[in-house]
């Protein structure tokens, strides 16, 4: 654009078009936080373990650059979008989103998306970390959806004209490798399917409530390279051993269904907002661990054995202002039961030896206050309370101290 001399009528013809069809868009944000823990060392969903010897930090949470171009018809309809964001912390650099997306011209209702974005599933893992009010997203969307995003390719049924009889309704539906960015490639040929058909937000004609809603899918699952499986045996509270030969190659499931709503409700000043959002379904995993795999498991004998867990868990929320829009309380409560099969001292009992801590629920209740300076700036302080259920193992006989506090400033540009 350097070169186009805006001094004659073709420079500046070329610049009325640039602005009128392209669009290019530089934003970020950056979080610098300080956590103290209830203990050192603690394993935690607030940013990640703490160190061996330490029990508070100073941390750069995120810091993230996005880059946005479009290119708008003359009906100022986008016709292609483009999106590169990285993440760079004291921790290192990676990207985040790298993905482009072309809307079909003709009818304005669909939409084909490919590259690294986050996977269609509910609607926490879809919501910003620089619009959300808690610190982070629960512990089950941390741990069956690691850093959100993955590699595929997705369609997009969305009305764009507003006079659109459909212009509530949203459907994606997509394939992806399904080990997102927890692994750095495809390690099996399978793929995972993710739907979620949603109703945007919708007036309810009652003092200018809206309501949100939406159910997701996600049908998926991990090659086998091992003859080793565990599932659960009916009945009992303790894995079943499977080592047929022929459970090499099979698909292990990670079947994963959920649903959600947001409600908003209009105050005098401010809002006031509820949110939920449940999922239940089976994960594969291993012994120590529920979290999906980002590479294929392993021990020093080979392939580790995998183990199949029915899982549950949701989330609900309570946003409100307080008598201003810079002022917000939020509160929260989530679950996580990684193996709904077993519960409390069944695990690490005599007769259930094969269960470990990956088969523990937790429950958090967080709670806390969000200040905007304005709309560049803000600052939350926030509680999380953990509980574990108390087991038969030693190290978890009762809830273990793993509280976090987190007082963090967001610059956003």
């Amino acid at each position: 654009m350097d070169m186009i001399d805006t001094s004659t009528s073709l420079g500046k013809g070329m610049i009325s078009i640039y602005k009128k069809f392209d669009h290019l868009r530089i934003s970020g944000y950056m979080q610098p936080q300080f956590q103290y823990a209830s203990h050192k060392g603690i394993d935690s969903y607030s940013g990640g373990d703490f160190g061996s010897q330490s029990d508070n930090r100073f941390m750069l949470r995120r810091g993230r650059v996005r880059f946005d171009y479009a290119h708008f018809n003359k009906r100022n309809l986008p016709t292609v979008q483009f999106v590169f964001q990285f993440d760079g912390t004291e921790r290192g650099v990676n990207i985040r989103d790298f993905w482009g997306r072309v809307f079909d011209g003709q009818w304005d209702i669909m939409a084909l998306t490919m590259g690294m974005f986050a996977r269609p599933f509910g609607y926490e893992v879809n919501l910003s970390s620089g619009d959300r009010e808690a610190p982070e997203r629960g512990r089950m969307s941390q741990i069956l959806m690691r850093s959100e995003r993955d590699m595929g390719g997705m369609l997009t049924f969305e009305p764009r004209a507003l006079d659109h009889p459909l212009h509530w309704l949203k459907m994606d539906v997509g394939l992806f490798n399904g080990q997102g960015l927890s692994g750095p490639a495809d390690f099996d040929s399978h793929k995972d399917l993710i739907a979620r058909v949603a109703m945007k937000p919708t007036k309810l004609g009652i003092g200018g409530w809206k309501l949100s809603a939406g159910a997701s899918i996600l049908y998926g699952g991990m090659e086998q390279f091992t003859p080793e499986i565990y599932q659960m045996e009916d009945g009992k509270p303790a894995f079943r051993r499977d080592s047929a030969a022929a459970n090499i190659g099979r698909i292990a499931p990670r079947h994963y269904y959920g649903g959600d709503a947001q409600l908003v409700i209009p105050n005098r000043k401010g809002l006031t907002q509820f949110r939920a959002e449940y999922i239940r379904g089976v994960q594969t995993a291993t012994h120590l661990d529920t979290e999906t795999p980002g590479v294929v498991p392993l021990r020093s004998a080979g392939f580790a054995p995998l183990y199949i867990r029915d899982f549950d868990g949701a989330y609900l929320s309570f946003l409100q202002h307080l008598g201003s829009e810079k002022h917000q309380l939020v509160l929260k409560y989530d679950w996580y039961d990684p193996n709904t099969k077993v519960k409390g001292r069944q695990i690490g009992s005599p007769l259930a030896t094969s269960l470990s801590k990956a088969d523990i629920r937790f429950d958090t209740f967080g709670f806390g206050y969000v200040y905007y300076f304005n709309e560049n700036m803000k600052a939350t302080f926030w509680f999380d309370r953990v509980w574990n259920e108390a087991t038969a193992l030693e190290e978890f006989a009762d809830d273990i101290p793993d509280n976090v506090f987190t007082a963090r400033l967001q610059y956003r540009f």
